[in-house]
């Protein structure tokens, strides 16, 4: 579905976590981007105005709660900030013409195919593909990491004669995600020798399984297997965050590796430094970047470094979350002009143009 190339692009939000509450404000900051409708799941929040709900001033748009009214509104694109999918409300937007782009659990598909089967019985992707071909609508998944992350791996290999490896590792302090939600599902505060913690470790970053898969694609190479594997490391205290509890000998931080292999020797790679506490034994370096390192001729290393604007106090939590949730919500509003003027169906990154990754200049 296409719109004019200068006319603002009409956006319907979907949820209003961390992620969705700093879009909310950000958007207002996109020349070429207009909120036009908010979709929320919390029946408190339906009929509120989306400023006062992301901690504004009334901006005029009022929460909804059904995706009849998302589909009534006639928008360009719907962005989705759920911490997990809704596939149901995906496929009627997308036959309605509506594209998507979201920053829920999808990159590629790979992931949501072999880890949780559609209704239906079919593949999430045939559903959605075939959503996206009847309304002619365009549907994309990124973030920061998996996303930007691993294209920036591929931009700097653009100078690499001969690859032998390649490594794309986020290296954070993870406190800043501020998603009670989604901390339990990994296994976050659980003893760290619960034998449910590595499923849960796994079942909920196999995205990053398809990450690999994507800059395989990008590279032209046919991986064998993803393999998944992990350290963990347990709280040496009791840690109170504030807002989540990890008590003395749970699981406050890991170190998880997705290896795309090539017979049997690992290729392409993602990793994941997650700290929540430093206090924790094993103790990572964390960096607080995100790094990406090729073996091959020449050889690369590279740090992707975020810092707060000027002026911005990081001792303030709710700052320091900020950057996390911008970092992994902008990502999706800076590719919507390229998403809304793609060919109907899923998308990857590997289909965008170099445009669609190119931030904004401040008003």
């Amino acid at each position: 579905m296409s719109t004019a190339e200068h006319s603002p692009i009409r956006i319907f939000q979907v949820a209003t976590g961390n992620v969705g509450t700093e879009m909310i404000k950000r958007i207002g900051t996109h020349r070429d981007l207009e909120l036009i409708g908010l979709h929320c799941y919390t029946p408190e929040k339906i009929g509120r105005d989306a400023g006062e709900i992301a901690g504004l001033d009334p901006i005029g748009v009022t929460a909804t709660g059904t995706v009849e009214e998302i589909i009534a509104a006639h928008p360009d694109v719907v962005t989705f900030h759920g911490v997990f999918p809704d596939e149901d409300l995906y496929e009627k937007v997308l036959e309605a013409g509506i594209n998507i782009v979201t920053t829920a659990d999808f990159i590629t598909g790979h992931h949501r195919d072999e880890n949780h089967p559609h209704v239906s019985g079919k593949k999430v992707t045939e559903v959605l593909e075939a959503a996206c071909q009847r309304g002619g609508s365009t549907f994309y998944g990124t973030g920061m990491n998996p996303g930007v992350n691993q294209i920036l791996g591929v931009v700097c290999s653009a100078d690499v004669a001969e690859i032998e490896n390649i490594i794309t590792i986020e290296s954070v302090d993870v406190s800043c995600h501020h998603s009670k939600d989604t901390w339990i599902e990994v296994g976050y505060g659980l003893p760290v020798d619960d034998p449910s913690i590595p499923d849960k470790l796994e079942k909920y970053t196999r995205v990053f399984g398809d990450s690999v898969l994507l800059m395989a694609d990008c590279f032209g190479l046919e991986l064998d297997e993803v393999t998944f594997s992990y350290e963990l490391g347990a709280c040496t205290k009791d840690v109170d965050l504030g807002w989540y509890q990890l008590p003395k000998g749970s699981l406050g931080g890991n170190y998880i590796k997705y290896q795309g292999m090539v017979d049997g020797v690992p290729r392409i790679e993602t990793h994941l430094e997650w700290q929540m506490t430093p206090h924790t034994t094993p103790n990572w370096d964390i960096k607080g970047c995100y790094i990406t390192q090729i073996q091959g001729d020449p050889c690369i290393y590279n740090k992707h470094m975020i810092f707060p604007k000027r002026g911005v106090d990081l001792s303030d939590p709710a700052n320091f979350a900020s950057i996390g949730m911008t970092v992994t919500g902008l990502p999706a509003l800076n590719s919507i002009r390229s998403v809304v003027a793609a060919r109907p169906g899923i998308i990857t990154s590997a289909d965008l143009p170099l445009r669609g990754f190119a931030g904004r200049f401040k008003k």
